[in-house]
């Protein structure tokens, strides 16, 4: 079977599993080329308005698959590049696996089964919404194996609990179980483990019967208002405003509202 697994529901969903449940879903074998694809082929089917990603057996995602680097005797296992090349090369995985999951203009959801450790860790926080099972665990991992930290964990991590509890976390390698992560704002709930899919899933439908254009306005909002001033922010919001004053969702919702009865929207 591949590595990734997608199932287009036709409640709207995209449910992706990771596949190799041998090694926590380390980021190794196809992963790291199969997600991008998968990723980037559901953004762009108006067919899929919510994206969910799950781990096959016991893990979420391990990070970068440690046995493999051993193996290959690096990081990469491509010794005869030179060190701008390996820079490029690995800068660009990163690219493609995490940019797809935090700029997507659907909404993206983690469904954490299991265990998120190192660059897995850094991978969960580029999602929207993390829901985890209480046998979930997050593993900053880096320091462990001599490493300073990969797919996006400097970026998003001080954004979610502060830079000095990030540098905390990242010096000090902590398992972090799931109620703790709550308590830390890494993940936004905890479910019993058994319900992790139903409840998830359930979630991310609700999510994909909205009005998931917008969603991505309100995305592109926040993420501008990040490195903006607020006049700029301001200025975002106008132009996002207006985008949606035009789409079929706010004319659904507009006519719902006068009618006093749920709105019907089509994700436009």
């Amino acid at each position: 079977m591949p590595d990734v697994l997608i199932d287009k529901r036709a409640d709207g969903v995209a449910l992706i599993t990771l596949n190799r449940p041998d090694s926590l879903n380390a980021i190794g074998g196809e992963i790291s080329t199969l997600l991008p694809e998968i990723l980037n082929d559901c953004a762009s089917d108006p067919a899929v308005r919510c994206v969910a990603v799950t781990g096959a057996g016991r893990g979420w995602c391990a990070g970068g698959d440690v046995k493999g680097m051993a193996r290959a005797g690096g990081s990469t296992g491509q010794a005869a590049r030179s060190v701008e090349e390996e820079i490029r090369s690995f800068a660009q995985m990163n690219y493609e696996c995490v940019l797809p999951i935090f700029e997507m203009l659907k909404p993206t959801v983690a469904l954490l089964n299991g265990v998120a450790a190192g660059g897995g860790m850094g991978l969960a926080l580029a999602f929207d919404i993390r829901i985890a099972s209480d046998r979930a665990r997050f593993v900053p991992a880096f320091k462990d194996v001599g490493q300073s930290g990969d797919f996006g964990m400097a970026y998003f991590l001080p954004r979610l609990v502060g830079p000095a509890v990030a540098l905390e976390l990242m010096f000090t390698n902590p398992r972090i179980d799931a109620q703790r992560a709550l308590e830390l704002r890494l993940v936004n709930r905890v479910l019993p483990h058994d319900d992790l899919m139903t409840e998830g899933l359930a979630f991310c439908s609700e999510l994909a019967q909205g009005p998931t254009a917008v969603y991505g306005r309100i995305k592109q909002n926040l993420i501008h208002s990040d490195l903006a001033t607020l006049r700029e922010s301001l200025g975002q919001e106008a132009v996002n405003w207006k985008m949606s004053q035009m789409g079929e969702d706010h004319r659904a919702g507009i006519a719902a509202f006068i009618e006093k009865r749920p709105p019907r929207f089509v994700g436009r």
